[in-house]
């Protein structure tokens, strides 16, 4: 096994799915499609979370 001694803390973005569907369920609720905003908002923050993810296995 190969394990890399870097000191640099990890970025983490699991909060950005967090707030994805939390921000969705609300917006979904003022344009009356709670269901709708909730699956936008959690495919927005799987999608800025995955970027997160790929910058910081870029930089490591």
């Amino acid at each position: 096994m190969s394990e890399t001694n870097n000191s640099q803390p990890r970025f983490a973005g699991g909060i950005f799915i967090a707030l994805g569907l939390l921000l969705g369920v609300i917006g979904g609720i003022a344009l009356n499609e709670p269901s709708a905003g909730m699956m936008i908002g959690f495919g927005a923050g799987v999608a800025i979370a995955l970027v997160v993810w790929l910058l910081d296995r870029k930089r490591a």
